[in-house]
């Protein structure tokens, strides 16, 4: 099936999309988020079956894609322009209007045969429906965003997004996609995006003037922990075959794991969240799954967006990357040997440093790095020496307060989203349920080595009786 689906997938035309109106034109500074951690695209894809007066309409869904598009990055206008390296490492947006990319597609697949959307033969077909972007070309010549709609034989459709994390994070590209949605219906940009990044102290900064030393020690921007007893262990892990799996959790089986973790709370104050108790399960699953020495240290990345965290609080609409990856760390041996609230309180005590003053002290600690590509994830560049999370580490990432859904076109809401593929070792996302109902889902990457024993011990602690 799988195979039968790709040999039928063609691409029809490519066009690039500027905005409707003259924009800023010039340098625009990004902040020292924007420029560390993943500074590649990061997809999505939502899917539709609109009516059939829309399928009718030859060309219609093409047309309103592209002229909202076009409207909606006068407003976003940084995405219609090219990163640009300047000394350091350091990036800045060239704002030119260069526009993006809309790739139109059509595929002989039915959206029945991507069953529920979380396994084969979709996963194996899903890098087929998101826009590819070709890294050996220089950066300055790629698009900030790609958009990729595939028109299926059903007469259903996909549209998927590829936006540079160096450009936005999870909630700003959200905040872009329900705008563009809202032009397509016909209706006026509900809340402009807030572009100035000076508020994060982006620019202005002097190579003979250091910024104040930071006031903290700063353990996220440390490469984390590698596999014991292995010379080269990171870069034997980063070559080892990787698979996805989506794995569901009822809202019965969330409620489970609070209560198990906040029956063997280790802080005071309120209930561990979901995030924090999922995350830990997770955690501990994958220590034991990979069958570390009880020695092994081991790290958890985990991203926390600073919006609220900051004084003054930071815009909502804030274009950029406001989240802050920070990490907690331990050993195997404990992780997995203590209750699940033990592991609960490693992760809630480092999100709990994620204030105001710990912020700014970490701009202030890269704003003195003579060079930021050691903090830069460029493995999908060909370049290995940025940080890898994978065996014996995690990144654990929630969308589950993003506004993920609900993004109506004019042909009514998608009935499936979700991330694009993604095949680094210990890359995860933790995403609500689609319907509602309480119930989340962990897109996960592991190696293939590794995926059957992690199943087994994740839902091993939360079986139905």
């Amino acid at each position: 099936m799988a195979n039968k689906m790709v040999a039928v997938v063609s691409l029809k035309d490519s066009y690039t999309v500027k905005p409707a109106e003259p924009t800023f034109n010039g340098r625009l500074a990004l902040s020292e988020w924007d420029q560390i951690g993943t500074i590649t695209h990061v997809p999505t894809i939502y899917f539709y079956r609109p009516s059939q007066d829309w399928i009718m309409r030859e060309g219609d869904v093409l047309a309103t894609l592209r002229d909202s598009l076009s409207r909606a990055l006068v407003h976003f206008y940084p995405l219609a322009g090219r990163l640009c390296w300047i000394e350091g490492g350091r990036l800045e947006i060239e704002c030119n209007s260069m526009g993006i990319q809309l790739i139109e597609a059509e595929s002989k697949a039915t959206l029945e045969d991507f069953g529920d959307f979380t396994s084969s033969p979709y996963l194996e077909y899903l890098e087929h429906l998101v826009p590819s972007v070709d890294y050996s070309s220089p950066i300055h010549e790629l698009p900030l965003m790609l958009v990729q709609l595939t028109k299926f034989s059903c007469g259903g459709i996909s549209i998927s997004t590829s936006i540079s994390h160096a450009v936005a994070d999870g909630q700003s590209a959200l905040h872009f996609v329900h705008e563009w949605a809202r032009l397509a219906r016909g209706e006026p940009v509900e809340t402009a995006p807030f572009l100035d990044r000076t508020v994060l102290l982006a620019g202005g900064r002097n190579i003979n003037n250091a910024a104040p030393a930071p006031r903290f020690d700063h353990q996220e921007f440390r490469h984390p922990p590698p596999l014991m007893g292995e010379p080269s262990a990171v870069q034997e892990e980063r070559k080892k075959k990787t698979t996805v799996a989506f794995l569901k959790l009822t809202k019965t089986q969330v409620e489970k794991l609070k209560k198990t973790a906040n029956e063997s709370r280790f802080t005071e104050g309120r209930p561990y969240s979901r995030y924090e108790t999922i995350a830990a399960h997770i955690w501990r699953s994958a220590c034991k799954a990979r069958g570390h020495l009880p020695e092994q240290p081991t790290a958890i990345g985990i991203c926390v967006d600073s919006r609220s965290r900051m004084w003054p609080p930071l815009p909502q609409a804030y274009f950029g990357n406001a989240t802050f990856d920070v990490i907690a760390a331990g050993r195997s041996g404990e992780l997995a040997s203590n209750p699940l609230g033990y592991v609960s309180s490693r992760i809630r005590e480092a999100i709990q440093k994620v204030k105001d003053e710990y912020v700014r002290s970490a701009i202030d600690f890269l704003r003195n790095q003579p060079d930021l590509s050691r903090f830069q994830d460029l493995h999908a560049l060909g370049r290995d020496e940025g940080p890898f999370y994978g065996n014996p580490n995690l990144g654990v990432i929630s969308w589950l307060t993003l506004p993920m859904y609900g993004v109506d076109f004019g042909w009514g809401r998608e009935i499936y989203m979700g991330p694009g593929p993604h095949d680094f070792d210990g890359d995860s996302l933790i995403l609500p349920g689609h319907d509602g109902d309480g119930s989340v889902v962990v897109a996960l990457c592991l190696q293939v080595a590794h995926m059957d024993a992690f199943k087994n011990f994740f839902y091993e602690a939360i079986a139905e009786p």
